[in-house]
């Protein structure tokens, strides 16, 4: 699942991201989103993110 709408991605909420480093890999973060750092609507790449660990990535699977 790719999370493409900002409106969707909000502080608190619970997802998977993939990290700069892992993304030839897919490798998957788990986290907390602190800040939405993208500002466009949709993104085609996915919405980036900091978690409240301070790792930075794009959303791939928002969890419950």
């Amino acid at each position: 699942m790719n999370d493409e709408n900002r409106v969707k991605i909000s502080p608190g909420l619970h997802v998977l991201i993939v990290l700069k480093k892992d993304q030839r890999s897919g490798k998957l973060t788990e986290g907390i989103v602190k800040d939405v750092l993208t500002k466009a609507l949709p993104h085609s790449h996915g919405i980036k993110v900091r978690l409240e660990s301070g790792e930075v990535g794009r959303v791939k699977e928002v969890l419950e």
